[in-house]
């Protein structure tokens, strides 16, 4: 069985934002439980829960699913 390694051998960098992301808000600047929304890729949306969307596939589109407190549950590119 092969060795995977998160972040070195993704081919899609998801594993790199979600490390980046996970359990943490977007916000105005870093900090401990911040990311900046500014660092974030250029194609990206923040997707609150019950929040419609468009289903339009956007391979180089960051989505970033947040919880209700705010927080990071969920990073997938589409």
């Amino acid at each position: 069985m092969p060795l995977v390694v998160p972040g070195i051998q993704s081919k899609d960098g998801k594993d790199d934002w979600a490390t980046k992301l996970m359990g943490k808000s977007i916000g105005d600047a870093h900090n401990e439980t911040t990311f900046a929304k500014q660092d974030l890729p250029k194609e990206h949306r923040v997707l609150q829960p019950d929040s419609m969307s468009t289903m339009d596939h956007k391979p180089d589109r960051l989505n970033i699913h947040v919880g209700e407190d705010g927080t990071v549950q969920n990073v997938r590119y589409g």
